[in-house]
């Protein structure tokens, strides 16, 4: 393919996209399909000589398209958002051309710099305290991950690194491995199951902290898992808080565990996944109050913010604290600036070496939406929410399970969780609509999250009266 193909195909893929785009609703949202599915429509071996362009684009449709479940229709009103917008889409189409890996400044300045500012300007949206962003006289600065489970990780590393070396100061008997036996790490029981997993990675303890009646973790609770474990011998080191809990949108109290970590010398990351973009709106910001206790903090603008995956922004309070984790300088990749202070390299702040120029689709967005944009964004689908909780309460079958506080709702049939798995499972094979499970108090809950961009009333309305409908159904029949 030379450029000038490339201008004509690539204008023809941008009209695909937008075609697709536009008729997204028509698509079935789930595939109907069984796994394997796909082997059999294709050769067994890659092709000896070229093939033509147009003859893959046929079996984009043939072969591919039967196989996506449309996060982007919407009918979509499973797990959480995956953000989407043209700004972005364009972003991302420069960056995949300029083909940058830039794993230090010297790498591609641009490259760094961008981003260095970029999460500046969104840590600013969010009300951080100054000490946050890079651009001030603080210690610490933003960095942008792939997920908020490297951020998770990250975090935790960073912290078991900073745990052991001071319990050797201390203690200088002690190997690193005896002293990774001991430490402990805590997270709530509603977190996201990577937090556990940072755990595994990192070998290291997690607990699970209980939640109250709003599926919160409140001081007094971790105060006694962490008095006990002193008691036992072990060092409390780590606490992920969670704000906004996969399950339910719950929020843990930090003005209550932000303190507690401090005076523990525990490290406390933030993971605000989902719920972080919301903070841009000066009504939701108050769940952020408690922020300034926190060692890191992290959520995801490819969930809600309409930056395209992979996009999710970490910030520490002392990049010291990371960048002393994991630094390591072959001679390969010094560079006669990285002394002056002016300047950071990514790598030291991640676990892959490369990365990708994923501030300019961050960049795009931010000035084609503005933060009016944004907050629009946000109020629009949180208001969607609010709806379709009325008519959930409107009908007296049904349950609200948690707060509807933001895009997400939590109900189900009054009646047993083998009633509800029934209902569920009907949604899911009629392949209208898209909805996924979660389990709350021991109890089966239907999830309604509002993600896709282009979400609007009447599709509330109308995933609506489908549910009702399925229920009359299902409620009809004798054995139940």
């Amino acid at each position: 393919m030379d450029a000038a193909e490339f201008r004509r195909r690539g204008k023809e893929m941008v009209d695909y996209v937008a075609d697709y785009l536009e008729n997204i609703e028509n698509r079935p949202v789930y595939p109907d399909l069984e796994p394997g599915y796909l082997r059999p429509l294709i050769p067994s071996e890659a092709p000896m000589e070229p093939e033509s362009y147009d003859d893959i684009m046929k079996d984009v449709e043939r072969v591919i398209m039967p196989g996506i479940t449309h996060w982007h229709s919407p009918h979509f009103f499973a797990y959480f958002p995956s953000a989407s917008s043209y700004p972005a889409m364009l972003g991302d189409m420069l960056s995949g051309a300029l083909g940058c890996i830039g794993f230090s400044w010297a790498a591609s300045p641009a490259c760094t710099e961008l981003e260095t500012v970029m999460l500046d300007w969104l840590g600013k949206m969010l009300q951080l305290p100054e000490y946050f962003l890079a651009g001030t006289h603080g210690h610490g600065g933003g960095v942008i991950q792939g997920s908020a489970s490297d951020a998770t990780l990250m975090s935790l590393l960073a912290a078991r690194c900073k745990a052991v070396r001071r319990v050797q100061a201390s203690n200088h008997g002690k190997s690193e491995g005896e002293i990774f036996s001991i430490l402990v790490s805590y997270t709530s029981e509603q977190a996201h199951s990577s937090v556990e997993r940072a755990a595994l990675i990192g070998g290291v303890t997690m607990r699970k902290v209980p939640t109250d009646n709003k599926y919160a973790v409140r001081g007094d609770m971790l105060k006694k898992m962490v008095e006990d474990d002193k008691a036992a011998g072990l060092i409390p080191f780590y606490f992920c808080a969670t704000l906004g809990t996969t399950p339910s949108c719950a929020f843990d109290c930090i003005t209550e565990l932000g303190p507690l970590c401090n005076e523990e010398n525990m490290w406390m990351h933030i993971d605000a996944a989902y719920a972080g973009s919301a903070f841009i709106c000066p009504e939701f910001r108050p769940l952020l109050n408690g922020i300034e206790f926190a060692d890191s903090f992290n959520f995801n603008p490819h969930k809600w913010l309409l930056v395209n995956f992979d996009c999710s922004a970490m910030w520490v309070k002392k990049r010291a604290d990371i960048i002393g984790a994991f630094k390591m300088e072959p001679l390969y990749l010094k560079h006669e600036n990285q002394e002056s202070g002016l300047i950071t390299d990514y790598r030291h702040w991640q676990i892959p070496l490369g990365r990708r120029f994923r501030s300019l689709k961050m960049w795009f967005v931010f000035r084609m939406y503005g933060i009016k944009g944004l907050q629009a964004h946000i109020r629009k689908q949180v208001a969607l929410a609010k709806e379709f909780e009325s008519l959930v309460r409107a009908d007296k079958r049904f349950e609200i399970c948690a707060e509807v506080i933001m895009g997400l709702v939590c109900f189900r049939l009054k009646g047993s969780n083998e009633l509800n798995q029934n209902l569920l499972k009907r949604i899911t094979e009629s392949r209208e609509i898209h909805l996924v499970p979660c389990q709350l108090s021991d109890r089966f809950v239907l999830r309604f999250a509002i993600c896709a961009r282009t979400v609007e009333s009447r599709h509330i309305q109308q995933a609506w009266r489908h549910i009702t409908q399925l229920t009359f159904e299902l409620l009809q029949e004798p054995n139940l």
